[in-house]
């Protein structure tokens, strides 16, 4: 295994943070969400009954592995933006023909150097690359001459690309192009609209799992800037934006309180939210022409049977 670090995560944390909270409409980053506590409980949350999205995905993955890998070419680069589960890379690596490395990216440095150690002894004959780092944000991937002629596939599961606004989303699929390449290959998770209800329960689950998720970037800010949040005074709110066709997860205050944080003061009223993350869902039409629009010509799609979730396969024609 090959480890790049290429994240400075107490700098970026902080100036994020600051510049975040000091808004008029308080908002953070999802990606503060993933320490290692905060990517634990969202594997937690990916097994609650009420979360259908890593199931189905995993679902796809299991029942039309053969004919995804069937679409792919040999001797990929294999490139997973944000590693999550590693059953996800586990069922595509098994359907490729012969793949020659895979890379992997991510913000959360333990997480990713666990992923990568068990990918090690489950396929000790691939070439395993992983790269911490903020991958929303432009970087030369260190990969060296014997790559240069070899296809690549960016693999981006889990619907990750509802957590951007649709700009963001178009500026990061042409991002991911120039990284393929000409010809270059995208294997990516898009959540599907749906019943508002189905989405609810999704992010509102009875244990209280979701809502520890979105207080731990509270806690993060405790234990690593030096803040002094009450958890208590906080209170998790999910709920579909019809309009946006998004769900939105807020952090709302229930009193009026003045938060120290390494400097400087956070004020907040009562009521007054930290917005902390969006996911947008996506009929399959609206996906594809976000893609188009970023040089990406659509291939092939698999959904489930209720069409909850999607898997999407597009080429780069830039």
């Amino acid at each position: 295994m090959i480890f790049h670090d290429l994240h400075h995560e107490e700098e970026n944390f902080y100036q994020e943070v600051q510049k975040g909270l000091l808004k008029a409409n308080k908002k953070l980053p999802p990606k503060f969400f993933y320490d290692r506590l905060g990517s634990d409980l969202f594997s937690q949350i990916t097994s609650l009954p009420e979360y259908y999205l890593t199931r189905t995905e995993l679902n796809i993955l299991h029942h039309q592995g053969e004919s995804i890998g069937k679409l792919l070419p040999e001797n990929l680069i294999i490139v997973e933006y944000g590693c999550g589960s590693s059953e996800k890379i586990f069922h595509l690596l098994n359907v490729l023909r012969s793949p020659s490395s895979y890379v992997a990216i991510d913000i959360s440095r333990e997480h990713l150097l666990d992923l990568a150690k068990g990918l090690v002894s489950d396929f000790p004959k691939l070439e395993i690359i992983a790269i911490c780092a903020d991958f929303t944000k432009k970087f030369n991937l260190p990969l060296n001459g014997k790559h240069q002629n070899l296809p690549r596939l960016a693999f981006f599961p889990g619907s990750s690309i509802g957590n951007f606004e649709p700009e963001g989303a178009q500026a990061f699929l042409q991002q991911i192009a120039d990284e393929m390449g000409p010809g270059g290959g995208l294997l990516i998770g898009v959540d599907l609209k749906k019943p508002d209800d189905v989405l609810h329960q999704a992010y509102n689950d009875q244990q209280g799992l979701t809502a520890r998720f979105n207080k731990n970037v509270l806690k993060r800010i405790n234990r690593e800037l030096g803040g002094n949040f009450d958890l208590g005074k906080f209170q998790h709110r999910a709920f579909y934006n019809p309009t946006e066709g998004r769900i939105e997860m807020h952090l709302e205050s229930m009193e009026d309180q003045c938060i120290p944080i390494n400097g400087y003061k956070v004020e907040f009223s009562q009521g007054e939210t930290i917005h902390t993350e969006n996911s947008y869902k996506y009929h399959i039409s609206e996906f594809q022409n976000l893609a188009a629009s970023a040089g990406w010509s659509a291939q092939a799609v698999w959904t489930d049977p209720k069409k909850f979730f999607s898997l999407q396969y597009f080429i780069s024609n830039k």
